[in-house]
């Protein structure tokens, strides 16, 4: 889908959660809804107008777990993600509530990091002079011996890294890596009268 507008939002969840409803509610787009699962086998576009701005929302189909090793058409959604300036993740308030770390898991296994900050590294690879390790303050979570470590795996021998918060491991090798996709997430949690009505008849 191509790109249009001032900004992109992604609806992501997992099938049968409320999404397609949610964009017709937002943008008047007609998105096929059932009461069954794996509805919407396409994306769906629709814009929002919202003063001056064109917002454009897509409806994605609804991915499951394992999504990010291709099941359920899952490498193309999580790629149209990629692309998205905001994630509205959709929940079913009635379903259990791992269902958004599995999402998260999903989403993270391929290089996207919701809601954080890239790390505050400095890394710069190097010709030659070796590795140099500095940091503006203690590091508690990491040692300069699971530093080199790190470089190691990664066949680093000459470098300049500058540490300028109390970083992780994880921290390190997304800065290394440095194909990392840091995006805002809000999490929408839909059916919430259901399940309000479940409790008040138990």
């Amino acid at each position: 889908v191509q790109k249009y507008g001032d900004g992109r939002v992604a609806l992501i969840g997992f099938p049968s959660v409320g999404k397609s409803s949610l964009l017709t509610i937002l943008t008047g787009t007609e998105s096929e809804a059932a009461a069954y699962e794996f509805t919407a086998l396409t994306c769906i576009p629709g814009v929002i107008h919202y003063n001056d701005a064109k917002i454009q929302l897509l409806d994605l189909p609804g991915i499951i777990e394992g999504a990010a090793q291709g099941k359920g058409r899952g490498r193309q959604v999580i790629a149209v993600c990629k692309s998205a300036d905001l994630l509205l993740m959709v929940l079913d308030a009635t379903k259990p509530w791992y269902h958004r770390e599995i999402l998260t898991r999903e989403l993270e296994s391929v290089g996207m990091r919701l809601n954080r900050a890239p790390p505050n590294i400095y890394f710069k690879k190097k010709k030659t002079g070796g590795v140099s390790i500095n940091s503006t303050l203690q590091l508690t979570r990491m040692d300069d011996k699971l530093i080199q470590r790190v470089l190691q795996e990664y066949k680093i021998h000459n470098c300049e890294l500058l540490f300028k918060e109390d970083s992780t491991v994880d921290d390190l090798i997304d800065v290394i890596e440095g194909n990392r996709r840091y995006v805002k997430c809000l999490y929408v949690y839909n059916k919430v009268r259901a399940l309000q009505s479940t409790r008040s008849t138990g």
